[in-house]
C-alpha cells in the first residue's frame, strides 16, 4: 500500500472510530451494556452472513478456531468491555484510554508473535503515547475523575485489540480481508444475537421505547459503519503495512475527540496543536518497516 494511501485510510478510520465512543454512549441511553454489545455484533454478523454463504468454498475453514479467537479479541470482548465501562466514564476518556492499544500491540507482538521492531518504531510508539498522554492531562474531568475499575475495563479491551491485531498480521496476512472479517464476526456475532433475543429483555425493552427507530439507528450506525466497514479496511491496512502501524489509529482518536470539542464550541490552544503534532510524528515513525 502506498504511504500516502496508508495515512489517508488511517485518518478516515480515526474519524469513524473516534465517533464510535459517542454512539456507544447514546446507545446506552436505551439498552444495557450487554445488549448494546450483542446487538452491535449480531447486526455486524448479519451484514457478513451473505458473504460467508457466497464464499463458503473459498473460506479456509481449517482456520476456524483462530477466527473465533480473532472475533472474541478484536470484536466481542472489547464491545462488552467498552459498553460496560462507558456507563461510568465519558466517551472522550474512553477514546484517550484506547490510545494504549499501539503500545500493547508492540509489547504483545514482541513477546508472543516474534515481531521484530526497529528503534524508530519504538520511538514512534513512545512519542504517540506521550502526545496522547498530554491530551489526556489537558482534558476537563478526564481519567483522574473516572472510576478506576471501569477505566481498567478499557485497558483490558486495548489488550484484546492488541492481541487481535497481532493475530491478523501473523496468521491472516494471506487471506482476503473481507473473508477474515466475515469469518471473525460470523463466528461470534450469531451466538451473541441468539443470546440477545433469548437471554435478555431486549424485545420488551425495545417495544417499550418511545422512539425505537432512534435507538436502533445509533446501534446500526455503530455496527455497519463503525464496525463492519471500518474493520474490513483496518484488516486490509494491517495486512499491507504492519500491526504496529495499524494500531496507531488509536493515537489519532484523541485528536478526533478534541476536534469534536472545537465543533461544539470548546477552545483549542497552542499546546493542543503541539501534542497533535507529536502524535502525528509518532504515527509517521511507526510506519517504518521492521
Amino acid at each position: 500500500m502506498p504511504m500516502w494511501r496508508a495515512y489517508l485510510v488511517l485518518g478516515i478510520l480515526s474519524l469513524v472510530w473516534g465517533t464510535s465512543f459517542i454512539l456507544i454512549k447514546k446507545s446506552l441511553e436505551f439498552f444495557t451494556p450487554v445488549q448494546v454489545a450483542c446487538l452491535r455484533m449480531s447486526l455486524s454478523a448479519l451484514a457478513f452472513v451473505p458473504v460467508l454463504i457466497y464464499n463458503r468454498k473459498r473460506m479456509d475453514w481449517s482456520r476456524l478456531p483462530l477466527l473465533i479467537v480473532l472475533g472474541l479479541c478484536s470484536s466481542a470482548l472489547p464491545a462488552i468491555l467498552f459498553s460496560t465501562a462507558q456507563q461510568k466514564i465519558s466517551s472522550a476518556t474512553a477514546g484517550v484510554l484506547n490510545s494504549l492499544t499501539p503500545l500493547f500491540t508492540m509489547i504483545i507482538g514482541v513477546l508472543m508473535f516474534n515481531v521484530k521492531v526497529k528503534w524508530l518504531q519504538v520511538l514512534g510508539i513512545l512519542l504517540g503515547l506521550a502526545g496522547a498522554a498530554c491530551l489526556i492531562l489537558m482534558g476537563k474531568g478526564g481519567i483522574a475523575n473516572s472510576p478506576v475499575g471501569y477505566a481498567l475495563l478499557i485497558v483490558l479491551a486495548t489488550l484484546c485489540y492488541a492481541t487481535g491485531t497481532n493475530l491478523i498480521a501473523s496468521k491472516f496476512r494471506d487471506m482476503d480481508s473481507l473473508l477474515v472479517s466475515a469469518g471473525s464476526f460470523g463466528t461470534v456475532g450469531v451466538p451473541m444475537g441468539i443470546y440477545l433475543l433469548l437471554g435478555t429483555d431486549f424485545i420488551p425493552r425495545l417495544a417499550a421505547l418511545p422512539n425505537p427507530w432512534l435507538a436502533m439507528g445509533y446501534v446500526a450506525t455503530l455496527s455497519w459503519v463503525g464496525t463492519v466497514l471500518a474493520t474490513i479496511i483496518f484488516f486490509k491496512v494491517i495486512q499491507q503495512t504492519s500491526a504496529i502501524f495499524g494500531a496507531t489509529v488509536a493515537y489519532l482518536m484523541p485528536i478526533v475527540a478534541i476536534l469534536w470539542g472545537v465543533l461544539d464550541g470548546e477552545k483549542i490552544g497552542l499546546l493542543h496543536v503541539v501534542c497533535m503534532a507529536i502524535i502525528l510524528l509518532g504515527v509517521s515513525l511507526s510506519r517504518k518497516p521492521a
